[in-house]
């Protein structure tokens, strides 16, 4: 019989460790700045200039572009370099699982990546570090070079819906699995939160590591709330060696 197929559910919680703010912890980004919310959505961001200027100018800022994998990605790539197969779903848009060597092809970005751009009227995709560098040069809201239309992070904003391809992907991946990690995600925002209980239902053993509680801890067969960093690389350790029983 073959090694189990792990999944691992990243949430914000997974890359603060590398410099990168969640957005709903207690010192998250919505709660430090509930305005910044309009900067990410769809509607506001496509009818205002202003809203698309401060966007650019709160990404420049940030900085996430120039952030490192920490240990907890890499404890995912080594899981996955040993031999055991490994899907990753992930919430987040910073492109580390892919950094710290996880194959692309076994990362499924549910809301999509900031390390890309996307023409909302052309569709042509280019690098976000070409649009930042045309921000840094002083256009403050840079539009597509093809076709002249709206620029955007290849990111799902809110009011957009996920791409359904990528979704059926991570379902069918949740259906699938023997084990399924639910790492620093509140498992609140749907639908990318059910997949959790879909692992459940479907048999998988579901291990959540998050520092406050979510709404599928009673589901699962062990809870962690140890510091992402320190819990994640011997609990894949421990379930490589146990073969995912």
């Amino acid at each position: 019989m073959g090694k189990p197929l792990v999944a691992v559910f990243s949430g914000a919680g997974m890359s603060t460790d590398s410099g990168i703010p969640d957005y709903r912890g207690p010192q998250g980004l919505w709660r430090r700045e509930p305005d910044a919310e309009k900067l990410v959505t769809y509607e506001y961001y496509m009818a205002d200039p202003e809203i698309r200027r401060r966007s650019w100018q709160m990404r420049a800022e940030i900085g996430a572009l120039g952030a490192r994998p920490n240990a907890a990605h890499v404890a995912v790539a080594e899981l996955e370099r040993g031999g055991t197969p490994v899907r990753v779903i992930t919430q987040n848009v910073d492109g580390l699982h892919q950094l710290a060597g996880m194959p692309a092809r076994k990362v499924f970005e549910l809301h999509g990546t900031a390390r890309s751009v996307v023409c909302t009227a052309c569709h042509a995709r280019s690098g976000m570090d070409e649009a930042l560098a045309r921000v840094a040069a002083g256009d403050p809201d840079p539009a597509c070079t093809a076709c002249g239309g709206i620029l955007k992070p290849a990111t799902v904003m809110f009011g957009q819906r996920l791409d359904p391809v990528v979704l059926g992907h991570a379902m069918a991946v949740a259906k699938g699995c023997q084990v399924f990690v639910a790492v620093g995600s509140t498992l609140q925002v749907q639908p990318a939160a059910s997949l959790a209980g879909m692992a459940a239902e479907a048999g998988a053993r579901l291990i959540i590591v998050n520092a406050e509680e979510t709404p599928y801890d009673s589901l699962a067969d062990e809870v962690v709330r140890e510091p992402i960093g320190t819990a994640l690389p011997p609990l894949l350790h421990r379930i490589a060696a146990e073969g995912g029983t």
